[in-house]
């Protein structure tokens, strides 16, 4: 690897150690090539969503994201050299060479930025599906990209449809785990049918639900949705080599707990910002290691094809 391609990767790294604790602890199971290659693509992500967070009015922010759309059509090009004067486009480029990431991927996420820039909401969660599927079912089949399956693994073709539906679980977590903070941002991103059902239309923009409003059962609600999504998803996990099903199962094991956490005390959200203690992300990542998620899951589909 050259000098600057060493030095784009090094920054992709430090970026994602920064400002994605829970991507870069699972990321640190996986080899040297695979983790830089995972924090280029985290890197380019988090330039987009940092664009759609910003303070710009959203005619500057919807100019910002389709110039970096332009970049990403140079990587695609290969029009990107070594010596390039932006470390992510030059880190993310040295990956698309070296693994097969379908990097129209961020193509979608882009589009699901611009959604919130424009202000989108979601009556159903039919709508509310295609957003997910932009913003994080696209990562999904980013990172299968970098991952890969098994010579052999059953169903291996049904991978990219699996990590697109973990990637659906992980974004419903973080809606639930942000509501008060995305009220408070202006932004509505659960269904308007789903609130109208518990009777929570009027928003959450305080520590505690608003009057007559089912606040619970709306997150139980959306908790059962989450768990149905991440069972569907896992069956990834038997399909990857060790190190990458122990990233998967780290990463997505930290917002799985997650969910039980808020499914515990669902008002938590709106005090402030659920989390996993660090001792907690540990047990994760070994339990991820050690194979034992992977091969739980491999066990089940195995007797279910039997039966079947």
């Amino acid at each position: 690897m050259s000098a600057p391609v060493l030095a784009a990767y090094r920054y992709c790294e430090t970026v994602t150690g920064q400002q994605a604790r829970n991507f870069a602890y699972g990321i640190r199971l996986l080899p040297a090539d695979k983790r830089q290659a995972m924090s280029a693509l985290y890197a380019f992500s988090r330039r987009v969503d940092d664009i759609g967070d910003g303070a710009l009015p959203p005619d500057a922010k919807g100019r910002r994201l389709e110039d970096t759309r332009a970049l990403l059509a140079r990587i695609k090009d290969g029009r990107v050299a070594e010596d390039d004067t932006d470390p992510v486009a030059v880190a993310l480029a040295d990956a698309a060479r070296r693994f097969p990431v379908p990097l129209g991927a961020l193509d979608e996420l882009i589009d699901g930025v611009l959604a919130d820039v424009r202000g989108e909401t979601y009556e159903t969660w039919d709508e509310l599906k295609v957003y997910c599927r932009c913003v994080a079912g696209a990562i999904g089949r980013l990172s299968l990209g970098v991952f890969g399956t098994v010579p052999g693994a059953f169903d291996a073709e049904r991978a990219p449809e699996y990590a697109d539906t973990l990637g659906l679980a992980l974004q419903l977590t973080n809606i639930l785990r942000d509501v008060r903070e995305d009220a408070g941002n202006g932004r509505t991103y659960l269904p308007a049918e789903d609130l109208a059902k518990f009777g929570c239309s009027a928003g959450f923009h305080g520590p505690v639900s608003p009057p007559g409003a089912d606040f619970t059962g709306l997150v139980q609600f959306e908790v059962r949705r989450a768990r149905a999504l991440f069972a569907e998803g896992f069956r990834l996990l038997p399909m990857l080599d060790r190190r990458s099903g122990a990233c998967v199962a780290a990463m997505a094991g930290i917002y799985h707990r997650l969910l039980s956490r808020i499914a515990d005390d669902p008002e938590a959200v709106l005090r402030g910002r659920v989390s996993l203690p660090g001792r907690e992300k540990a047990f994760v990542a070994v339990r991820g290691l050690s194979g034992l998620d992977a091969r739980a899951i491999g066990r089940r589909q195995a007797v279910s094809r039997r039966r079947g």
